[in-house]
């Protein structure tokens, strides 16, 4: 599943349009989650500090929500945010700087599928937050992840999913795909990028088979948690 077209590659692609709809990426965020999107950010902070981590990585750190949320909760902790986008670490950078958190917080461009800058066993947690969808290659990305993270490290994933329940999937399925890409285009002019959103979500492997993998790439006690009827899922394994 890819953006755009069949020319480019996954990667070049997702990159272009992040950096296409960064200036309105945060209002747009919010309004069409209805701000749900805050609560699941929470929660997943929440178990970020019971591991009462000194170092933490978040990949796809996109505007820096994530990880300014962590700054603010999680005492002491250094973290570093890794995205692909230009334009999303530009306006990430201003809200840092916005919430004196310069000193916490160091953002990068980079790949989660080849985080050369980061050593071995370097990192207490590693954070996700709806970025795993667009991994080209989700086991190597997964992997990557994995190598980074101290013994005994956490991996904690936010990502969509597709409602199992048939009335929610229903009005899930209708908003997302006839809604949500209207509303996205009149506000960020990238139509493209909203119909991604949700073909993308559908793409994704459900709960048990993300679990799997996660397993397989080394993981142990992966488990997930259902978030607003099925909307989003928060995961959880570790090294």
């Amino acid at each position: 599943m890819k953006p755009y077209n069949e020319e480019q590659s996954k990667k070049e692609q997702v990159e272009q349009m992040f950096d296409n709809i960064a200036p309105t990426y945060d209002r747009l965020n919010h309004v069409l989650s209805f701000n749900i999107d805050r609560i699941w950010r929470r929660r997943v902070m929440r178990i970020v500090r019971r591991s009462q981590p000194a170092k933490i990585m978040d990949i796809a750190t996109g505007t820096g929500d994530l990880a300014i949320a962590m700054a603010k909760r999680v005492e002491g902790a250094h973290i570093l945010g890794v995205d692909l986008s230009e334009e999303m670490l530009r306006v990430a950078h201003s809200k840092v700087a916005k919430f004196d958190f310069r000193e916490r917080i160091s953002l990068q461009k980079g790949d989660a599928e080849n985080l050369s800058m980061v050593a071995d066993e370097s990192v207490d947690v590693v954070t996700v937050a709806f970025g795993v969808r667009n991994f080209e290659n989700l086991e190597k990305g997964l992997s990557e992840l994995y190598r980074t993270l101290k013994r005994g490290g956490k991996l904690v994933v936010l990502e969509f999913s597709i409602p199992r329940n048939r009335l929610v999937r229903w009005v899930y399925a209708q908003y997302s795909h006839r809604l949500l890409p209207r509303i996205g285009a009149m506000i960020s002019k990238d139509r493209k990028a909203y119909d991604y959103l949700p073909d993308s979500v559908e793409e994704f492997p459900a709960p048990e088979r993300f679990m799997d993998i996660l397993h397989g790439v080394g993981f142990k006690s992966a488990k997930a948690k259902s978030q607003s009827f099925g909307i989003a899922h928060i995961y959880e394994a570790t090294k």
